[in-house]
């Protein structure tokens, strides 16, 4: 049997955990093999592939980014895109296919498994925005890069007296500011799921610089102001119609400024979040869903994608996990308000 793997979309720490899980797995099995397309769906596109043995896994595990590099290729927008990915998989002697990725790579993967493609997902994206998945792979590393972030603010914010607004990423889900927001101290949070009032933010940060402390807000790149918009970095869009999102720190900062004299200064993390080794959780689970996905395979069980359910990995349907955005629920928020500000 020989097994394709690819990633696709943003790339983030711990994805060549889950390569290296696949191959070794794969290797363990007599007459098994897997090859790597490379830049995500681009690979199959274009018939760019390449063998990929246990010798070349062996030292990846720490490694951030994806040794098969990535793209945001969607062959669902194109004219007979989804018959030439699998004109590309059969032409690489594939049996099988395991796609690694986020919502539009693991749609596209779905489309392909209705098609009667034979095809295994594994989630991954820093937004942690899949659902039927409690975690992706990624996320964990993001949250600690955003947390070491705002220990190092803080610092500089409490020796110049300075509000200090954190843009990290989130388009549509808030859970990686929530989360590191929290284990930062912030003392405000603003998520997409919840549209925010200026002059609350500006009440919030004057209560906590009169208790002599330096305010810190972390903004997700797609949390919205009440009645306004989502601020672009330029215009256009993706190949799967995403804006690019970027800018709201610097908008809210001046907003801030116009309003309340604060003059705060904003630091966006921007790619960093992305970057860099993967922390030892997404070693750990990448690791995990590569071995089921393998396991997954040789059960013929197609169309699944793997997932963690109370620490539990297990596989549910392509479909349940692209059909809608996993957000930040309310309560959730509800019950950390105690802790802000």
């Amino acid at each position: 049997m020989r097994i394709g793997v690819l990633t696709g979309g943003g790339d983030c720490p711990g994805l060549n955990a889950v390569l290296r899980a696949v191959v070794l797995r794969a290797a363990a099995e007599p007459s098994t093999e897997v090859v790597g397309f490379r830049d995500g769906w681009r690979g199959p596109l274009d018939g760019d592939v390449r063998p990929l043995a246990p010798d070349d896994v062996l030292d990846v595990l720490d490694r951030g980014g994806t040794m098969l590099g990535s793209s945001r290729t969607n062959p669902a927008g194109m004219d007979d895109g989804l018959d030439r990915v699998r004109a590309g998989i059969t032409a690489a002697g594939c049996d099988a296919l395991v796609a690694i990725g986020g919502e539009d790579t693991l749609g596209v993967a779905h489309a392909l498994a209705e098609a009667g493609a034979l095809v295994v997902g594994v989630p991954k994206t820093i937004d942690n925005d899949l659902s039927a998945t409690d975690i992706t792979v990624g996320h964990d590393s993001a949250v600690t890069v955003a947390t070491e972030a705002l220990d190092r603010v803080r610092t500089t914010a409490e020796s110049h007296h300075r509000t200090m607004v954190v843009e990290v990423m989130g388009r549509h889900a808030g859970w990686l500011a929530l989360r590191s927001g929290v284990a930062g101290g912030a003392d405000a949070i603003l998520i997409p799921e919840q549209a925010f009032d200026v002059d609350a933010v500006l009440a919030r940060c004057e209560s906590v610089r009169a208790r002599g402390r330096a305010p810190i807000v972390v903004v997700a790149e797609g949390a919205l102001p009440t009645d306004g918009e989502e601020v672009l970095s330029r215009s256009g869009t993706d190949a799967f119609g995403h804006v690019q999102l970027g800018g709201i720190g610097e908008w809210l900062s001046a907003e801030m400024t116009r309003r309340g004299g604060q003059e705060p200064r904003t630091v966006v993390l921007g790619h960093t979040q992305r970057g860099g080794s993967p922390s030892a959780y997404d070693r750990i689970l990448g690791t995990r869903f590569g071995l089921e996905a393998v396991e997954a395979v040789l059960a013929e069980d197609w169309g699944v994608m793997v997932a963690l359910r109370a620490d539990e990995i297990l596989r549910v349907p392509l479909g349940e996990a692209v059909g809608r955005l996993r957000t930040v629920p309310p309560e959730r928020v509800a019950a950390l308000s105690a802790l802000l500000g």
